[in-house]
């Protein structure tokens, strides 16, 4: 039984990983007023294109960070464009496939501290280097999330700390505002990933 507190935010997450796989695999997306346009599915070129010059990505951890980053975060042969706390100002202009790829970890590492073993960090973060395993990734990590969430009861919804998340505000504040701060993340992250796309596709015309 989905706590009704729960339920609307349950329904705003999915319509919005709905929209965002759609945007990013096709074959068609809603356009926003109920009629399917076509869209092809992401690229390799695409994921990895930086529209500005020293843009944050995700890179072969060979070639070491982009400008003004000083580590790649995550395990593989790839890595995100990463640096320590106070970040560098103005902010890097990230590429698509830096922002899929924040966003993917941010949900599975979620969903391990709060229905898993709690353990996962950053370092346990495949990072994609591809756009099919990019966006299968974040298909799986959405999954994980939702799972989490259909396993939060009432009482949960009140607790701080339910979720052990280390690199937000979880320890600080009830299961109920994280999970809003969760779908507002995947709302805004898929707004401009969809920008991106509108973006490179302009640039090719």
């Amino acid at each position: 039984m989905i706590p009704p507190r729960l339920a609307p935010l349950l329904d705003q997450f999915d319509f919005a990983r709905e929209r965002l796989t759609a945007r990013l695999a096709g074959p068609v997306m809603d356009s926003g007023d109920g009629t399917d346009t076509e869209v092809g599915p992401l690229s390799d070129e695409e994921y990895l294109w930086e529209p500005v010059p020293e843009c944050w990505s995700v890179r072969r951890r060979a070639d070491g960070p982009g400008a003004r980053a000083t580590h790649l975060a995550g395990k593989g042969d790839w890595g995100r464009d990463a640096a320590p706390y106070p970040h560098p100002w103005p902010p890097p202009f990230t590429t698509l496939a830096w922002r899929l790829s924040h966003l993917t970890e941010m949900l599975a590492l979620r969903a391990d501290h709060t229905a898993g073993r709690r353990a996962l960090t950053r370092d346990d973060h495949e990072v994609a280097g591809g756009a099919t395993a990019a966006v299968a990734a974040f298909d799986a990590a959405a999954g994980a999330w939702r799972t989490a969430l259909l396993g939060a009861g009432d009482a949960a919804l009140d607790t701080v700390g339910y979720c052990t998340y280390p690199h937000g505000s979880d320890a600080e504040e009830p299961f109920l505002d994280i999970v809003w701060w969760v779908n507002q993340e995947v709302l805004h992250h898929g707004a401009e990933i969809a920008l991106l796309r509108d973006l490179y596709r302009a640039r090719r015309r």
